[in-house]
Protein backbone atom coordinates (compact mmCIF):
# COMPACT_ATOMS: atom_id res chain seq x y z
CA UNK A 1 0.00 0.00 0.00
CA UNK A 2 1.59 3.32 -1.05
CA UNK A 3 2.27 6.04 1.50
CA UNK A 4 -0.48 8.68 1.46
CA UNK A 5 1.25 12.05 1.97
CA UNK A 6 -2.11 13.87 1.95
CA UNK A 7 -3.29 11.76 4.87
CA UNK A 8 -0.01 11.54 6.83
CA UNK A 9 1.63 14.95 6.56
CA UNK A 10 3.58 16.48 9.44
CA UNK A 11 5.36 19.80 8.86
CA UNK A 12 8.36 20.56 11.10
CA UNK A 13 9.72 24.11 11.42
CA UNK A 14 12.86 24.96 13.42
CA UNK A 15 14.36 28.12 14.91
CA UNK A 16 17.89 27.96 16.39
CA UNK A 17 19.53 30.22 18.96
CA UNK A 18 23.14 30.25 20.14
CA UNK A 19 23.35 30.29 23.96
CA UNK A 20 26.42 32.42 24.66
CA UNK A 21 25.99 32.30 28.46
CA UNK A 22 26.35 28.49 28.50
CA UNK A 23 29.01 28.22 25.81
CA UNK A 24 32.76 28.05 26.52
CA UNK A 25 34.55 28.54 23.18
CA UNK A 26 37.99 28.17 24.84
CA UNK A 27 36.94 24.61 25.76
CA UNK A 28 35.26 23.88 22.41
CA UNK A 29 31.81 23.84 24.04
CA UNK A 30 29.05 25.55 22.03
CA UNK A 31 25.45 25.40 23.25
CA UNK A 32 22.38 25.92 21.09
CA UNK A 33 18.66 25.91 21.79
CA UNK A 34 16.15 25.01 19.12
CA UNK A 35 12.45 25.68 19.08
CA UNK A 36 10.42 23.24 17.02
CA UNK A 37 6.89 23.64 15.74
CA UNK A 38 5.20 20.40 14.63
CA UNK A 39 2.07 20.94 12.52
CA UNK A 40 -0.30 18.18 11.41
CA UNK A 41 -1.14 19.09 7.79
CA UNK A 42 -2.60 15.64 7.14
CA UNK A 43 -6.18 14.45 7.31
CA UNK A 44 -5.85 12.09 10.30
CA UNK A 45 -4.80 12.66 13.90
CA UNK A 46 -1.33 11.42 14.81
CA UNK A 47 0.74 11.02 17.97
CA UNK A 48 4.47 11.61 18.28
CA UNK A 49 5.91 8.36 19.64
CA UNK A 50 9.68 8.90 19.51
CA UNK A 51 12.48 11.04 18.10
CA UNK A 52 15.73 10.35 16.25
CA UNK A 53 18.35 13.09 15.88
CA UNK A 54 21.72 13.13 14.12
CA UNK A 55 23.86 16.03 15.33
CA UNK A 56 27.08 16.79 13.42
CA UNK A 57 29.86 19.23 14.33
CA UNK A 58 32.30 20.98 11.96
CA UNK A 59 34.81 18.12 12.24
CA UNK A 60 32.17 15.62 11.11
CA UNK A 61 31.77 14.06 14.58
CA UNK A 62 28.20 12.87 14.98
CA UNK A 63 25.99 12.26 17.98
CA UNK A 64 22.88 10.16 17.59
CA UNK A 65 19.97 10.74 19.95
CA UNK A 66 16.95 8.44 20.10
CA UNK A 67 14.22 8.34 22.68
CA UNK A 68 10.54 8.42 23.49
CA UNK A 69 8.56 11.60 22.89
CA UNK A 70 9.90 15.15 23.07
CA UNK A 71 10.52 17.09 26.31
CA UNK A 72 8.75 14.31 28.20
CA UNK A 73 5.59 14.53 26.10
CA UNK A 74 3.91 12.48 23.37
CA UNK A 75 1.68 15.11 21.74
CA UNK A 76 -1.40 13.94 19.82
CA UNK A 77 -2.20 16.32 16.98
CA UNK A 78 -5.51 16.43 15.20
CA UNK A 79 -5.45 17.76 11.62
CA UNK A 80 -4.56 21.46 11.74
CA UNK A 81 -3.20 21.31 15.31
CA UNK A 82 0.39 22.09 16.21
CA UNK A 83 2.79 21.60 19.12
CA UNK A 84 5.80 23.77 19.93
CA UNK A 85 8.68 22.94 22.25
CA UNK A 86 12.22 24.12 22.97
CA UNK A 87 15.21 21.90 23.67
CA UNK A 88 18.96 22.17 23.28
CA UNK A 89 22.24 20.57 22.34
CA UNK A 90 25.96 21.19 22.68
CA UNK A 91 28.64 20.57 20.06
CA UNK A 92 32.44 20.92 19.96
CA UNK A 93 32.59 23.52 17.18
CA UNK A 94 31.01 26.94 16.51
CA UNK A 95 29.07 25.51 13.57
CA UNK A 96 27.30 22.23 12.96
CA UNK A 97 24.01 20.75 11.85
CA UNK A 98 21.08 18.66 13.02
CA UNK A 99 18.57 16.50 11.19
CA UNK A 100 16.32 13.62 12.03
CA UNK A 101 12.78 12.36 12.25
CA UNK A 102 9.83 11.88 14.54
CA UNK A 103 8.18 8.48 14.58
CA UNK A 104 4.44 9.07 14.45
CA UNK A 105 1.41 6.83 14.94
CA UNK A 106 -1.75 7.85 13.13
CA UNK A 107 -5.12 7.28 14.77
CA UNK A 108 -5.78 4.56 12.14
CA UNK A 109 -2.76 2.66 13.52
CA UNK A 110 -0.34 3.46 10.68
CA UNK A 111 3.24 4.21 11.77
CA UNK A 112 5.14 6.80 9.73
CA UNK A 113 8.14 9.10 9.99
CA UNK A 114 7.95 12.89 9.98
CA UNK A 115 11.29 13.95 8.49
CA UNK A 116 13.20 16.88 9.99
CA UNK A 117 15.28 18.52 7.27
CA UNK A 118 18.88 19.42 8.10
CA UNK A 119 19.31 22.77 9.83
CA UNK A 120 22.40 24.73 10.83
CA UNK A 121 23.74 25.36 14.31
CA UNK A 122 26.04 28.39 14.10
CA UNK A 123 27.53 30.90 16.48
CA UNK A 124 26.54 34.40 15.29
CA UNK A 125 29.16 36.14 13.16
CA UNK A 126 30.89 32.80 12.59
CA UNK A 127 29.32 32.34 9.14
CA UNK A 128 29.58 35.33 6.85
Amino acid sequence: MPFDSEKYNIQVDVQVQYIEAQSVPASDHYVFSYTINILNKGSVGAQLISRHWIITDAEGKTQEVKGPGVVGEHPFLQPGEDFTYTSGTAINSPVGSMQGSYQMKAEDGKMFDAEISPFTLAKPQFLH
